[in-house]
């Protein structure tokens, strides 16, 4: 009687995809974990919470793309150039750029705000979509993972707000731009208009 029970209740788990889990069915999803891991350029794996609401974002969700990383603030003379950087992503995303904020308050105690205080200015002033994350150090003792990574493949760390740096579809840093350039800087753009031609 037992082992029809057992029977029919095992058949009834099995029905909803509910049935015993052996080892050897963990393997896939550990083999996908790794798989997803390998796939990931070693400089983008770094989590950091978006600035809208502080979720974590994994930046390996940015693999194969071309990446625009920019140091933002909100009261700076380079400010405006949110608008242009936001032109740059609607027109290119679709052929796979990223440009990603990483707002920041070391130059001139220039981005003072909070995370809900600078995501409203982006938004309502320049419409900005890109993704932007929490308000952190891009230099010095503190800076952040990714930014120690991007100052340690140019040999440069950002001069000031707006400072540029660009990320092939590998992951590879293949040059980085002053504030003084602006997101239509024409050498800027012909950089992107070649690696977002390469392939994917």
């Amino acid at each position: 009687m037992y082992r029809i029970a057992s029977t029919l209740l095992a058949t009834a788990l099995a029905a909803f995809g509910l049935g015993p889990v052996h080892a050897s069915d963990a393997k896939p999803v550990a083999q996908a974990a790794a798989s997803t891991t390998a796939s990931c350029p070693a400089l983008l794996r770094h989590e950091f919470p978006r600035l809208q609401d502080d979720a974590p974002q994994n930046l390996c969700q940015y693999a194969g793309k071309v990446l625009l990383v920019v140091n933002t603030a909100s009261y700076c003379g380079f400010t405006s150039q949110y608008e242009g950087l936001e032109q740059l992503y609607a027109r290119y995303k679709d052929k796979g750029l990223v440009v990603l904020g990483f707002p920041s308050n070391q130059f001139g105690s220039q981005e003072p705000g909070s995370s809900k205080e600078i995501a409203d200015f982006c938004y309502n002033t320049y419409g900005v979509k890109f993704p932007m994350f929490a308000k952190s150090d891009v230099k010095g003792d503190k800076a952040n993972a990714f930014y120690v990574e991007l100052a340690r493949a140019t040999g440069t760390t950002p001069k000031w707000n707006f400072y540029k740096y660009v990320v092939d579809r590998k992951g590879n840093v293949v040059d980085s731009f002053s504030s003084l350039t602006t997101p239509n800087d024409g050498k800027l753009v012909k950089l992107l208009d070649k690696l977002l031609a390469g392939p994917q």
